[in-house]
């Protein structure tokens, strides 16, 4: 059974303290994929494998009713103190999301 993105949001809000949350229904509408982005100091000190492993733990039960979830998009260049092993995380702490958006503003001006 496909899980509704407001389900998502709230199970994500209630299992961790997030400042941003971006959630892109990958399945056009059917709610069966999802790409997360998410934000929170809750992430401070974990690498990228254990926040998403954490993830994963604390989102099982909606994981269960999706086709397919995501944390990580298309390959993004970050520099090295932004990431673990050159991935495309898209679970940053504060600090991280505020270089990250900067970052792409500049390569966008």
């Amino acid at each position: 059974m496909p899980i509704d993105l407001s389900n998502l949001e709230a199970a994500i809000r209630k299992s961790l303290n997030c400042q941003h949350i971006e959630i892109e229904d990958q399945s056009s509408g059917c709610g069966e994929n999802y790409a997360i982005l998410l934000v929170s100091e809750d992430f401070e000190g974990k690498s990228t494998l254990a926040r998403h492993r954490w993830i994963n733990e604390l989102l099982k039960d909606e994981i269960a009713q999706m086709h397919a979830f995501s944390q990580v998009g298309a390959p993004i260049p970050f520099p090295p103190e932004l990431n673990d092993r050159g991935s495309a995380q898209k679970t940053f702490t504060p600090k991280q999301y505020e270089a990250h958006v900067a970052k792409t503003q500049a390569t966008t001006d």
